[in-house]
């Protein structure tokens, strides 16, 4: 017996491959959203928006020990920060047991499912025995032709699967997969303490909601087998598959804590723009030409399955800093002002109070030298604070007895400044270069570490005029003080 998916294009019409789609997007509420979920949401919701199809949320929360619902909230939180909005849900199976609990009799009434009696020390007894033996450690069938209840304890209930034969899956982005069915067993689809378990509530679901494609990681392969033949033993066709080849790390491990950050909210945290992280994840195993930065338009234009690449993509930390800081060059200094803000907010610093104009002028200086929003909110801060710390280093070398005269003239220059513009501080500065016979680096750079604590900034006629004249001429003095 050969029970056969077809997938492939050559029995589908090209009309109807792509008709009416309709994919989601099913994480569980175990922990944050993972990278690797992230890409699975992105794909999904480009192929749906690609098509003009649907994108659907669902919450598999069976696993009621793991699941929180601090979990599911980080999780929605992620999706709508990443601009991944769905069409429908978020379902939550916890919610839709009688679903199951029909569809489950059905089964039992249909004979393609039975009640299991074997005991967890049983089921252990049998699974060393098999290994011991050489046999794959897979139920023996013990309770498969039990017609009347063959103990006292809480049975469990497992699906009937062939014995022989193979099933074939004809992969959107794998090719065919070849499973025999010897190898498979009568798997648990309700637990003895009547929970459903995952490879059978996500059938009922599918059906019940539509689905039309499944696109998911390849980790979830195995379980594509059990999954048809539960769908034709409700007598339905199952949806296409398409499977992602995973994210690894450096060492070409799964990708995982250990590799570093691999949440949404840890780069969140970190400072990452969204949409760089969307280019980021989609560029892990599909592409489009040369092409590296994408707006999400033009994802949604351009993305296809066929240009999903079957092997696994490895996930590069500098890769995604060097995006994430083309997206911070790019975007229009106010358009980062609400971005970078509650990093602000973060350090105790109100920016409601700032001048808009003012705020996009400051972020325009140090835009092209921040990778992240967290740089950013850092640099801003000479910019905003009203006192600074001078590095140790930096204040032994630029402010000293050397430089104190040049110190002195700059400041009695700008306290008769009444246009404190950085055309006008620069007029300044050049009269006193004149005076002093020396280059802007002379005057500019102790005057820099005095203004922003630090040796590298932007350009010091703009630091200037940004810091203003009253806080510029109190870190002035407050750095002659320290040369006494």
């Amino acid at each position: 017996m050969k029970i056969t998916l077809i997938q492939s294009s050559i029995q589908w019409k090209e009309a109807d491959l792509f008709r009416d789609v309709r994919v989601r997007f099913a994480p569980s509420p175990t922990g944050y959203l993972h990278i690797g979920g992230a890409r699975t949401a992105l794909f999904n919701y480009l192929f749906a928006r690609h098509y003009k199809g649907a994108f659907i949320l669902r919450i598999e929360d069976t696993d009621r020990n793991r699941s929180t619902d601090e979990y599911l909230e980080a999780i929605l939180d992620a999706l709508q920060w990443l601009g991944l909005s769905w069409d429908k849900g978020p379902y939550r199976q916890t919610d839709r047991s009688e679903l199951y609990n029909a569809r489950v009799k059905d089964l039992l009434d249909a004979g393609k499912a039975y009640y299991c009696y074997c005991s967890s020390e049983e089921l252990e007894d049998k699974r060393k025995r098999a290994i011991a033996s050489g046999r794959p450690p897979k139920y023996d069938g013990t309770c498969r032709n039990i017609k009347d209840a063959a103990g006292f304890i809480k049975p469990t209930v497992r699906f009937k699967m062939p014995l022989k034969g193979e099933t074939v899956v004809d992969d959107l982005i794998k090719g065919r997969v070849v499973f025999d069915n010897s190898t498979l067993d009568d798997f648990i689809i309700v637990r003895s303490d009547d929970t459903p378990t995952y490879n059978y509530v996500v059938v009922v679901d599918d059906i019940d909601m539509g689905i039309t494609h499944i696109i998911r990681g390849d980790d979830h392969l195995n379980n594509t087998p059990k999954q048809i033949h539960i769908y034709e033993a409700f007598g339905k066709k199952p949806p296409l598959f398409a499977h992602l080849p995973m994210i690894l790390g450096a060492d070409k491990a799964r990708l995982s804590k250990r590799h570093g950050a691999a949440s949404v909210q840890a780069y969140r945290e970190m400072g990452y723009m969204p949409q760089a992280l969307l280019n980021y994840l989609v560029r892990l195993g599909w592409s489009s030409g040369d092409q590296e930065i994408f707006s999400l338009e033009e994802l949604v234009e351009k993305f296809n399955l066929d240009n999903v690449g079957k092997s696994s993509a490895v996930f590069n930390p500098e890769k995604l800093l060097w995006l994430n800081a083309e997206y911070i060059k790019r975007y229009k200094p106010e358009e980062l002002i609400p971005l970078v803000t509650p990093f602000l907010n973060s350090q105790g610093i109100n920016c409601d109070a700032f001048d808009t104009q003012w705020f996009s002028a400051a972020i325009q200086t140090l835009q092209e030298r921040c990778r992240t929003l967290i740089e950013l909110a850092n640099s801003l801060n000479y910019y905003i604070v009203e006192d600074i710390e001078i590095d140790e280093k930096a204040g032994k070398k630029f402010i000293n007895d050397a430089t104190k005269d040049y110190l002195l003239a700059v400041r009695d220059a700008l306290v008769q400044l009444q246009d404190f513009r950085a055309a006008e501080i620069e007029k300044v500065f050049t009269g006193l270069m004149s005076g002093f016979e020396v280059q802007l680096g002379k005057l500019a750079q102790p005057v820099r570490v005095a203004i922003t604590g630090n040796t590298v900034s932007p350009g010091i006629f703009e630091v200037l005029g940004l810091v203003g004249k009253e806080k510029s001429i109190k870190r002035l003095n407050k750095a002659l003080e320290t040369i006494g």
